[in-house]
C-alpha cells in the first residue's frame, strides 16, 4: 500500500525536505470538486489528503473568485439552476437598402450568468457547448 507522501507524488504534488507541499491547481481543482459534492464536508476532504481544512477553504475561495478553475463533473446529474431572465423589447429592424425584405444583422446582446454576488458576463457568440462547461464549473446552487 502507498504511503501518503507516494499517494500525493503520483498526483504530482510537490514535497519539499521541511514537509511543504506545493501543489498543482489541477489537483486543487480536483479538491476543491471534490469538498462540494453533497454531504462532503471541508474537514474530512482536508484529512483525506493530509491538508489542513483552512487551506481547502482558501481554495474555494478562489475557486468562486473564478481564480481556480474547477474540472467539469464527471457525473451525469442535472441540476437547475436559477435563472433570471430580463425582458428587452427588440427594436424593429431596419431594411437594408437595395435589399427589400432583408433585414440588416443587429449586434446580440452579451450573455450573464449571475451566481449570488458574481456575474459573468460572455460575448454574444460564445458556443452554446462553452455556456454549459462554464456553468458545470459553477456547480448547483447553494
Amino acid at each position: 500500500m502507498a504511503t501518503t507522501v507516494e499517494f500525493l507524488r503520483d498526483y504530482g504534488v510537490e514535497i519539499r525536505a521541511n514537509g511543504q507541499k506545493r501543489w498543482p491547481d489541477e489537483v486543487k481543482a480536483q479538491i476543491v470538486a471534490e469538498s462540494l459534492k453533497p454531504g462532503a464536508t471541508v474537514n474530512a476532504v482536508a484529512a483525506r489528503y493530509g491538508l489542513r481544512a483552512n487551506h481547502l477553504s482558501e481554495w474555494r475561495g478562489r475557486a468562486r473568485d473564478g481564480k481556480l478553475v474547477l474540472p467539469a463533473m464527471e457525473d451525469d446529474d442535472f441540476c437547475f439552476a436559477p435563472l433570471v431572465l430580463s425582458a428587452v423589447s427588440a427594436p424593429s429592424l431596419p431594411v437594408r437598402s437595395g435589399r427589400s425584405g432583408q433585414p440588416e444583422a443587429q449586434p446580440l446582446e452579451p450573455i450573464e450568468i449571475a451566481v449570488g454576488q458574481v456575474t459573468i458576463r460572455l460575448d454574444s457568440a460564445t458556443t452554446a457547448i462553452r455556456i454549459a462547461e462554464i456553468v458545470r464549473a459553477i456547480g448547483p446552487s447553494p
